[in-house]
């Protein structure tokens, strides 16, 4: 949430705690993701009304950019005006404004409104990706698992688990998803080519998605490559070429966002030690046999390496993300009974945060959590992005 707004809660808090209905919202605020139900849970256990007002409003400030906005707008539908009209009256000039009536709206040049304009009735200042087409877009998963004895590559065990968490995500973010398996380096050429060569033009957004490993390149634009299951790569600045401005017209001006899970080389980051305070373990602490390296080489269970990406220049192209599993350089960590970790985190995050949150925001939650993960109790991975995106990027979520 923005700091200007948690000023106004707290400022507010005397008047929220003594006149707020809780009961009357818990459902407008799980329906539109600023609340998990667990934490409506525990909101509704927390006591008498007063204490569900309390706790209510403490828990909102550590929600997203728009969970300040849904939150006006559901008062204000559970018939506490005064509240709402309160709360906006402490909004700072000029950040958020109710909506004129349909017919008077001024037209706002090359300023996109969120998916969810409509039912918040605010229009605010700065600029979003038009995002609310049915479907929002395509995406493309392309999983490598079973790799060819010349590659000299092992076979990627878990990597169904991370497709299958990403098939269901993007589908519940209003994407047509297709899953491409095993392909080698010419196929995963022929699907790239035939996505770029599909009319987007009643999409708003274009994803691609790849689970396989990865090598280091030499690179003008986008570090790192992608093999494909005959032991040949493709660099990642040629996936991305596929679909810039000038290969794929009909995305021109529109987001196209890369997601892959793969090493970005050899190297196993051991991190460097930190205050205890900055230190967060990961949830399974001691324990890393969900998502640690084996102790025995022979062993082909729990986490293993993915294998090699590059260094950095600034791209050219515009409306492009592209979101690494790992720090150029360096392996990502892969348990082979419960996925990436990466891809395990991204998905966790998305179905939490999507309602309320921008992609950017999100990938940056993502990076901080993977960084708390420990390998065999020693290894690290630093997931990273290269965003060139021009605006905020709100996925539809369902209402």
């Amino acid at each position: 949430m923005e700091e200007q707004h948690k000023k106004i809660l707290q400022q507010n808090r005397i008047n929220l705690v003594t006149d707020l209905d809780p009961s009357g919202l818990y459902d407008a605020l799980l329906r539109e993701g600023v609340f998990t139900q667990d934490m409506i849970d525990e909101i509704k256990s927390s006591g008498t009304r007063r204490d569900q007002a309390r706790e209510l409003v403490r828990d909102l400030e550590t929600r997203g950019s728009r969970a300040f906005p849904l939150f006006l707008e559901i008062l204000r539908e559970s018939g506490q005006q005064g509240l709402a009209e309160t709360l906006l009256n402490g909004a700072p000039p000029g950040q958020l404004q109710p909506a004129a009536p349909a017919g008077d709206r001024p037209v706002i040049k090359n300023t996109p409104i969120y998916p969810k304009q409509q039912q918040l009735n605010y229009v605010f200042v700065w600029q979003c990706y038009k995002m609310d087409s049915s479907p929002c877009g395509l995406c493309l998963i392309i999983n490598n698992v079973e790799f060819k004895p010349e590659s000299q590559l092992r076979d990627r065990k878990g990597s169904c688990i991370d497709c299958n968490k990403l098939q269901r995500r993007f589908t519940a973010l209003n994407f047509i998803v297709e899953v491409k398996t095993n392909l080698k380096q010419k196929q995963i050429k022929q699907e790239l080519l035939a996505l770029s060569r599909r009319d987007h033009s009643l999409y708003d957004c274009c994803v691609v998605i790849m689970l396989s490993h990865g090598t280091e390149v030499n690179h003008r634009r986008f570090p790192g490559a992608v093999f494909g299951v005959d032991g040949d790569y493709v660099p990642v600045q040629a996936i991305t070429n596929y679909l810039n401005g000038e290969k794929c017209p009909s995305l021109q001006g529109k987001p196209k966002l890369f997601f892959i899970q793969a090493c970005g080389g050899d190297e196993k980051d051991i991190g460097f030690e930190v205050p205890s305070e900055e230190a967060q373990p990961s949830v399974d602490g001691e324990d890393d046999e969900t998502d640690a390296i084996p102790t025995s080489s022979s062993s082909d269970s729990l986490s293993t390496p993915d294998e090699v990406d590059a260094r950095t220049t600034l791209p050219n192209s515009s409306d492009i993300l592209v979101s690494y599993s790992t720090f150029p350089g360096y392996v990502s960590w892969r348990d082979t009974q419960a996925g990436s970790w990466y891809v395990e985190t991204l998905d966790r995050i998305l179905e939490e945060n999507a309602a309320t949150d921008d992609l950017v925001t999100m990938l940056m939650m993502v990076n901080h959590e993977v960084s708390q993960n420990s390998a065999k109790g020693l290894y690290k991975q630093m997931p990273g992005s290269f965003n060139f995106l021009r605006k905020l990027l709100y996925f539809q979520t369902s209402a």
